[in-house]
């Protein structure tokens, strides 16, 4: 427990520091990527002060949440989203990630219950135009927001990606730069975007560099996946 602590404080450490140097002290969060790991692991970092945690598959992060029901935490689906998980995940997630089709908008919405409050979602962006990879196309954005912040049930938040990791740190900040830039685009007609959700364990200082407000890290919290 107090080594995993220490590990957890070393990384928003980081992450402050990382946002000290950008501009932005206190303006990026922590997002726990937890697939693969047991509801244990979930347990002893909520328990060293982690809230947010990101789950690939909706049945398995629905199996965490119902394991963890007892804490206040919050749960994002960061993985690609088919449509007849849609409602399941509109249900029980409070962040949905990847939605990157409009056929989602509409399922995500319907679902959502009217207790809950509106469900956070995020565009993925295909930014670099990677074949076979999850994401709408840049030019896209636009409709795909439009469609969001009119549905009653969900609530626009802003864009997320995964860009190639490239081994040329410049080949990054350049995917990072081009999905800051449709950020500033999209916050300009939609005034409540707030979150733009990009780089990971081995790039988030770079992608706080370029504008990140959520960094998705889950190898240098929990160790490499497998041990």
């Amino acid at each position: 427990m107090e080594s995993l602590a220490r590990t957890l404080n070393g990384v928003l450490q980081s992450i402050e520091n990382a946002a000290l140097l950008a501009g932005r002290p206190g303006g990026v969060r922590l997002l726990a990527v937890s697939k693969t790991r047991p509801p244990e692991a979930v347990r002893a970092l909520a328990r060293a002060g982690q809230r947010a945690f990101g789950e690939n598959y909706v049945q398995e992060g629905l199996a965490k949440i119902r394991a963890l029901a007892d804490l206040d935490l919050e749960w994002h689906l960061i993985g690609h989203l088919q449509s007849n998980k849609a409602a399941l995940a509109s249900r029980h997630f409070d962040w949905v990630q990847s939605v990157d089709r409009l056929k989602l908008v509409a399922a995500l919405d319907r679902a959502r219950p009217p207790e809950r409050p509106p469900l956070n979602v995020l565009i993925q962006v295909n930014v670099e135009g990677e074949a076979g990879k999850s994401g709408c196309r840049p030019e896209d954005v636009p409709a795909l927001a439009g469609a969001v912040a009119a549905a009653a049930r969900l609530r626009l938040r802003g864009l997320m990606a995964i860009p190639e990791p490239h081994p040329d740190p410049e080949r990054r900040r350049a995917a990072f730069r081009a999905l800051r830039r449709l950020q500033d685009s999209l916050a300009a007609r939609h005034p409540d975007v707030d979150t733009l959700s990009m780089g990971m364990s081995d790039d988030y200082a770079l992608a706080i560099a370029e504008g990140a407000t959520l960094v998705r890290i889950g190898t240098a919290l929990f160790g490499p996946r497998g041990r």
